[in-house]
């Protein structure tokens, strides 16, 4: 059954943003889907071990990434308000508008296949914490061994959507098109699977907390 979007709209989005920080104290820039304040947070705060989740989210070496992997403000332009998030397929990276010309930005997975079928708006229509995942009858098609999971996989550090998810919806309905977590860091940056849009389960509870249901977001291929 359909699920509607709730009347209410949660929350404020936050405006903290982050940055990393070198060793030396140098400053700098920071780190169904199978699937601007000004304080500074280091990067062991950002892509540590995550606390008081009801499962283990591992810390994640930052040494050992691409800096341009990391969360971290930019600048940005376009017609968006603050608050809207734009999904770049292309270039694989998620931006969360900010006021005056910013935005945070976080690297992201794409699927091979799945995210290449949406664009357009849409907006959040369900948050789920450790959500449950249950795969389409297209993606069943593709890998038969996701019929196991016909009934749903329950959250947990074992399904393909991480510690968070956020829905997308049109028009009251919604789109199966998901912004996620994942607990495969390494696919960030890269096409991956059957998948929708991922992101590192850091990132991803990061963002759960900034976006409020309610919240517009953008999907663009080019």
């Amino acid at each position: 059954m359909i699920e509607k979007i709730p009347h209410h709209v949660r929350g404020a989005i936050n405006s903290t943003l982050t940055r990393r920080v070198f060793l030396a104290g140098v400053l700098a820039l920071p780190a169904g889907c199978n699937a601007p304040g000004t304080g500074l947070v280091s990067v062991g705060a950002n892509y540590g071990p995550v606390a008081n989740e009801p499962f283990p989210v591992t810390g994640i070496d930052v040494s050992a990434r691409d800096p341009e992997l990391l969360r971290q403000e930019v600048a940005f332009s376009g017609p968006y308000r603050p608050g809207t998030v734009v999904v770049n397929i292309a270039e694989r990276r998620l931006y969360l508008v900010q006021a005056g010309g910013r935005a945070l930005r976080y690297a992201v997975g794409v699927g091979r296949e799945e995210a290449l079928n949406f664009q357009g708006s849409a907006i959040i229509g369900r948050k789920a914490e450790w959500p449950s995942w249950t795969p389409t009858a297209t993606m069943i098609s593709a890998i038969p061994r996701y019929a196991a999971y016909a009934g749903g996989m329950p959250g947990g550090i074992d399904n393909p959507l991480g510690a968070r998810a956020l829905y997308l919806y049109r028009n009251g309905e919604d789109t199966h098109f998901r912004l996620h977590g994942t607990m495969e860091p390494e696919t960030i940056g890269t096409a991956v699977s059957s998948g929708c849009i991922r992101l590192v389960n850091q990132d991803i509870i990061d963002l759960y907390d900034r976006v409020p249901i309610g919240a517009p977001v953008i999907v663009l291929q080019k």
